[in-house]
């Protein structure tokens, strides 16, 4: 499949952007939940084939320490160049040094990348168009990353509260003017979604961010932001699935 390959360097060259695809073998909430069968499949094959289709990455990486998901990993066409080493494969492991190491690894293989989309794996409704789109937004701005947000309704965090020890209630400073209000009179807020983590590679490495300082959103619709941390995410996330499968979604 051709790349569409638009200028956005200052040199003039096409922008090279790296699909980094983090996979961790272990899982409290949902054991192995990188492999488990969703709707037919490996919960991975669906971003794996999501960022296969996208015209904008000219490579996919899959980053993982476990040879299973590896080896599941390589049958759904993904590029696997290293082992990621233990010591970033623990519960406590942050993103950032996950993805500046993939970075560092393939830098040294001399595969130079001028922006990275984190791809993580427990985000299945991502498609290819998004990933365009975000590169296509990373360019037309000039941001340092472009990040997938989607719009809070019910669960408003001027709806939320404190609670004491004894279970008092305390109002935060963000708290609604007025007791009660209706959702659509308070102001539009947007939950970081997880799917797209697009960033410019000096940003990543000299910065040490996966934001940098002008971030830009690309808005996710609540039917396909689906973020599976729990058993209940699963179950959700299968049924969309098969719903998406059913209408031919790509």
């Amino acid at each position: 499949m051709s790349k569409v390959v638009r200028t956005a360097r200052d040199d003039g060259a096409p922008m090279r952007v790296l699909g980094l695809i983090p996979a961790r073998g272990g899982s409290k909430g949902v054991p192995r939940k990188n492999i488990c069968m969703v709707a037919g499949k490996p919960l991975l094959q669906y971003t794996a084939e999501a960022a296969l289709r996208a015209q904008r990455l000219d490579r996919v990486v899959l980053s993982t320490y476990d040879k299973e998901i590896a080896d599941v990993g390589r049958r759904c066409g993904v590029y696997v160049p290293f082992v990621r080493p233990d010591a970033l494969a623990q519960d406590t492991t942050l993103m950032l040094p996950v993805v500046q190491h993939a970075i560092r690894m393939l830098d040294a293989a001399g595969d130079h990348f001028d922006a990275v989309c984190l791809l993580q794996p427990t985000n299945p409704l991502r498609r290819a168009c998004d990933i365009d789109d975000a590169v296509a937004m990373l360019e037309r701005t000039h941001a340092d990353s472009v990040i997938s947000f989607v719009e809070v309704s019910d669960s408003h965090p001027a709806r939320m509260t404190y609670l004491t020890t004894d279970g008092r209630v305390i109002a935060p400073p963000f708290a609604e003017t007025v007791e009660g209000q209706r959702r659509q009179d308070l102001p539009r807020v947007y939950l970081r979604e997880g799917s797209i983590y697009l960033t410019r590679t000096p940003v990543i490495m000299e910065r040490n961010s996966l934001r940098g300082d002008h971030c830009q959103a690309i808005v996710v619709s609540k039917e396909r932001a689906c973020n599976i941390d729990s058993t209940f995410d699963l179950f959700i996330a299968e049924q969309l699935l098969k719903r998406e499968l059913g209408q031919g979604c790509a």
